[in-house]
């Protein structure tokens, strides 16, 4: 297996735990989703959900691994909204909630890269 589908792999990985959590525990999520959106937050933690298993599921076949790790990179770029809120929602909570409410913002750009990194290796 070539490096970049193993990092295909890895990513898909991480995409369907997250996605499999939003099920498991969607409260965690529901709270992070900001009120501005329209709907329930509920909807908007299962859409996420339903999106991260896609992409999981498009990174590990190869013909639309390009696609969905593009798509990936726009869905890390789109959720960066809801790892803000949750930053300034727990701004007084304990000092590990609130290290990892912000350790969770700057997260975002390597995983942008990394899929933009898998959509370019597999061209």
């Amino acid at each position: 297996m070539s490096r970049s589908a193993r990092s295909a792999f890895l990513l898909a990985g991480l995409l369907a735990s997250a996605g499999v959590a939003h099920f498991v525990s969607p409260k965690q999520f529901d709270a992070t989703v900001p009120k501005s959106l329209p709907g329930s937050p509920r909807a908007w933690t299962q859409a996420s959900g339903v999106a991260e298993l896609a992409l999981a599921a498009g990174l590990v076949v190869p013909a639309t691994r390009k696609a969905s790790a593009r798509a990936s990179a726009l869905f890390f770029a789109g959720v960066f909204p809801a790892n803000v809120k949750m930053a300034y929602d727990w701004r007084d909570r304990s000092p590990k909630a609130r290290a990892i409410a912000y350790g969770r913002l700057p997260l975002q750009i390597p995983l942008i890269l990394w899929a933009r990194g898998i959509g370019r290796a597999d061209s």
